[in-house]
């Protein structure tokens, strides 16, 4: 890694800034429901949990490979892992019965990526993760949870 594309945290700048990047999607979701057009209100609820269950999905992703390249990993980070995929998935359920929905379906995916915060200090703590993660991952997640439990909201 180059010096000169290298944060203070050791990360790519890339890394960070499309990680910032990142967070645009549910802003726009933000925005326009404080527009508040109910046309698109349900559409707009529909892409904010999308987006944040596919995100939270991608998250155990990248778990799931710090784990695979790490030489020991601890058999709780395969569970953790695992985890954010099937709380997606679980999310969804009010959907397909007919119940309230997305709001609630939104809190819940925003806390989870708010609540994996934890699984990364651990990782940190454990050094699975690279230095640095945290420079990129607590304003990812605070930003994104933050976002989604708002979107439930408006």
């Amino acid at each position: 890694m180059s010096t000169r594309r290298a944060t203070p945290a050791g990360l790519p700048r890339t890394a960070l800034v499309l990680g910032a990047a990142g967070l645009l999607p549910q802003i726009a979701v933000v925005l326009t429901l404080l527009a508040n057009d109910p046309a698109t209100r349900f559409i707009v609820l529909a892409l904010g949990y999308a987006y944040a269950a596919i995100i939270l999905s991608f998250l155990g992703g990248l778990w799931w490979g710090l784990a695979a390249k790490s030489d020991a990993p601890p058999r709780w980070v395969w569970v953790a892992a695992v985890m954010p995929s099937l709380v997606a998935v679980a999310s969804a359920w009010p959907w397909m019965v007919g119940e309230r929905w997305p709001g609630p379906s939104l809190i819940l995916l925003g806390a989870a990526l708010i609540v994996a915060l934890g699984v990364d200090v651990a990782l940190v703590r454990r050094e699975i993760a690279p230095p640095g993660w945290l420079t990129l991952r607590v304003p990812l997640s605070l930003g994104l949870g933050t976002l989604t439990v708002l979107a439930a909201l408006l």
